[in-house]
């Protein structure tokens, strides 16, 4: 057939007559079919049939004048003139002999699932779905089409779309002739996604672009109320180095409000798909099962080294995927490669944005950009007022489609009351470099027009929307010349959002990761309190517990789980640096104020040296809580992998304690040395320098805690505000255990480091570490540059 060509008879090379699309699709179908990647069957309509129909229509002429002397910056010049584009298209008939080849093709799909089968119709561009220019969303899609006439209808707007505005808009922005450029069609059968789930997942994160890991996000029903933004989705991660090697486990979930499922429209001929809404109790489910994650991890992973191979280069994807939610498979719908965060050269500098100045927080949602901006909020509740909206202003709204595109490239940022990072106003936003806050719930009520206020997204996965026009400034790192120091520079961390973006800081690895941050931001119940729910004296808090751990069969897995999905999120962006994980260090009166922690916490007068630490892990008041956090640990290591991860013990008191937490850890599956598992202990009572020989029998090395030993050694409670002067990590007594400790640990072979806020402080201390020869200092995140560079002049100056 002269316009037709099937999914089987297209490879990646044939862009030109059937567009980025439909070319990916054939290039699935024919290479990863075969490799156990489901793909539903289609045929493409070619670029050759869209220029008979303008030759054969007589409009290629007016279409030219329609277009000449365009001001894309004139929103009602592009409206007028897109208008009259469109109408040439759509009042034109298909030539005979094209429609009797496409009723031909579409007898054959019937003829593989059954009469008139339903079909996606979708625009396939060919100038879409390059490496630099995705040109996602510029043109139509419909769905749920059945039957020859709403097939005619379908295409005759597909072709027509090639001159939305946005697309208009989009080719000038990217320097295409809109003449060059023409439109195929795919024609491909549906996946019953109204009765199942769908999304987009991505081989990389699309935040920080961190390449290693699959990044899935879905909903109910089909997929475009998530790439729309009308849904808050299900996320998901999987890591991909350890997925390779045989670990196909999970390193993260979150779940999304999934508020609304688009379904086929039923009795209306010219409506094909309508939003319902999702029961509370879907809403707290996820749209995947764990099995079905990993599944299209392993289409994620077999797509991007099918892709990387023909490129020659490393090809991160952008994939569409569906659930048929009658036969229960999952399918590819659409690959392209990845075109924002995979062009970035992360080697050239780091940026960071930081806020100079806080006021009253607005809103929440999740952010998009790592970036911030300030201006006036200006609210467009409906398409039909984007004239109004003048460049640098705020841009709030319900949701965004491509159709608003032509301002939101002249905003400061952008705020949306529904949506998730894959959406619409999230993949845009990371286009043009601008912070965006999505799925700020309530947005467009809580913000008015004129109201100055500043976005962040600097600040981990959460984005915040402060009232009034804030101080912040950019600190830009060169880094192609940064040469790594003899002494380890690692970084403290706690929170599981910032690992991704933190890993690309020149670094040695985590030197503390602090479990109680997880458990205090993530899991928020004490964990005897999900061991022994009985015991529990308040029935509102029992009820409230009870309602955090619904959808798990026993409530111990919700604290094992979130705990190692938070700490293997750190480990996996460091892998296969070592990742130094501190066990929950909590003081009895913090463990206290974690839900239902009233009911198991002793009641202490001076809880900074009370039950905490090792005393805690080997006592039978915590033994089950800490049996827990080892199962977390062994998850982390064992199911997904990430075996860099290693153990640092707090606050061990004496040799007792610490013979007995290796015996604990051992009858908890941890054994030292098994599987190459370290255990470190903290360094901040005198004791452990005093007879640091005797410890370093039961551990592999050391972590100075700076704060913790200067407290012990000058006698002045560190919280205090009237002793804040006395304590001084510089004091000569602090310094003197400090390198009694480093000298312990060269004696006894093992290694030395420091994880407290000293030498993040106060360069001096960094540079006497350094003299003193200790093996890692590990650092707050903002010092780590100004550090390293430090330590690098100090180590030049010793070798003079």
């Amino acid at each position: 057939m002269r316009y037709i060509r099937f999914f089987n008879e297209i490879k990646l090379t044939d862009v030109p007559l059937v567009g980025g699309k439909n070319a990916s699709l054939g290039e699935l179908y024919q290479e990863l079919v075969p490799q156990g990647v489901k793909v539903p069957n289609g045929f493409a309509i070619t670029a050759d049939a869209y220029w008979a129909l303008l030759e054969k229509g007589g409009i290629m002429k007016p279409l030219r004048e329609a277009l000449e002397g365009l001001d894309r910056h004139n929103i009602a010049d592009l409206e007028r003139r897109g208008k009259i584009a469109r109408d040439l298209i759509l009042g034109v008939n298909i030539p005979q002999d094209m429609w009797t080849e496409i009723e031909e093709a579409y007898g054959l799909l019937a003829k593989e699932y059954g009469d008139s089968p339903d079909v996606a119709v979708r625009s396939s561009a060919t100038a879409e779905d390059l490496p630099t220019a995705s040109f996602a969303g510029q043109q139509d899609t419909y769905l749920n089409i059945r039957g020859l006439q709403q097939l005619k209808e379908a295409c005759l707007k597909c072709f027509a779309s090639l001159y939305t505005d946005r697309a208009i808009s989009y080719r000038v922005d990217h320097g295409f002739d809109h003449f060059s450029i023409a439109l195929s069609i795919c024609v491909m059968k549906m996946v019953r996604s109204d009765k199942g789930s769908s999304g987009v997942l991505f081989t990389l994160d699309t935040e920080t672009g961190f390449r290693d890991v699959v990044f899935i996000t879905g909903a109910y029903g089909l997929g475009e109320n998530v790439v729309q933004g009308n849904v808050d989705p299900d996320e998901f991660y999987v890591y991909k180095k350890t997925f390779r090697e045989g670990h196909r486990a999970i390193i993260r979930k979150n779940l999304g409000k999934k508020q609304f499922r688009m379904v086929y429209a039923a009795g209306n001929a010219k409506v094909t798909v309508a939003n319902e809404r999702v029961s509370e109790a879907e809403a707290q489910t996820f749209c995947l099962t764990d099995d079905e994650i990993l599944k299209l991890a392993d289409y994620a992973v077999k797509v991007e080294d099918h892709y990387t191979r023909k490129a020659g280069v490393d090809r991160p994807m952008d994939m569409e995927w569906a659930k048929d939610g009658v036969s229960g498979e999952i399918f590819l719908v659409q690959a392209r490669p990845e075109t924002v965060e995979s062009q970035k050269n992360k080697t050239d500098f780091l940026e960071a944005y930081t806020l100079d100045e806080k006021s009253r927080v607005l809103l929440r949602g999740k952010a998009v950009g790592q970036r911030i901006a300030s201006g006036k909020v200006h609210v467009i509740r409906d398409l039909r007022h984007i004239r109004d909206f003048k460049p640098g202003e705020i841009l709030v709204a319900e949701t965004t489609t491509p159709d608003w595109e032509p301002v939101m490239k002249t905003a400061a940022a952008i705020i949306t009351s529904r949506g998730g990072r894959t959406c619409h106003a999230a993949i845009v936003s990371r286009e043009l470099g601008i912070p965006a806050v999505v799925g700020a719930e309530g947005a467009i009520d809580a913000l008015s027009d004129g109201q100055e206020a500043t976005v962040s997204c600097a600040q981990g996965d959460t984005g915040m929307v402060y009232e009034g026009l804030l101080k912040f400034h950019v600190d830009r790192t060169a880094l192609d010349a940064f040469a790594r120091p003899k002494t380890a520079v690692m970084m403290n961390l706690g929170d599981p959002d910032q690992a991704f973006g933190l890993s690309f800081i020149p670094n040695d690895g985590v030197g503390l990761a602090r479990m109680e941050f997880i458990i205090n931001g993530f899991i928020k119940i004490h964990p005897m309190a999900l061991v022994h729910p009985e015991r529990i004296t308040d029935p509102k808090v029992l009820s409230q517990i009870e309602s955090m751990t619904a959808g798990y069969s026993d409530m111990k897995e919700y604290f094992v789980e979130k705990l190692a999905f938070g700490i293997g999120t750190i480990a996996a962006a460091f892998y296969p640096k070592p990742v130094t994980v501190r066990m929950s260090d909590f003081k009895s009166n913090e463990y206290a104020s974690l839900i239902g922690g009233a009911d198991f916490e002793p009641h202490e007068e001076n809880p900074m040296l009370g039950f905490r630490g090792a005393s805690r892990y080997i006592s039978p008041r915590y033994e089950e809580g800490f049996a827990l956090e080892c199962q977390a640990i062994r998850r982390v290591r064992e199911g997904m992998g990430l075996t860099n991860v290693r153990i640092m013990i707090p606050f061990c008191r004496t040799i007792k304690e610490a013979k007995g937490v290796i015996d604990v850890l051992a009858k908890n599956g941890l054994r030292r040395g098994e599987k190459g598992l370290e255990v470190f202990v903290m360094c901040e009572i005198p004791n452990n320098v005093i007879l640091i020989d005797e410890f370093a029998k039961y551990f592999d090395g050391f972590s100075i805690g700076s704060n913790d030993l200067t407290q012990l050694t000058l006698g002045v409670d560190r919280d205090s505000e009237i002793l804040a002067e006395s304590f001084d990590e510089r004091d000569l007594g602090v310094q003197t255990f400090i390198r009694m400790a480093v000298e312990g640990t060269k004696r006894n072979r093992v290694h030395s480091g420091i994880c407290g806020q000293a030498p993040s402080d106060f360069p001096e201390i960094a540079k006497a570490l350094v003299e003193m020869g200790i093996e890692s200092i590990s650092l707050n995140p903002d010092t780590v540059i100004k550090t390293t560079l430090q330590i690098l002049d100090v180590e030049k100056n010793m070798k003079k």
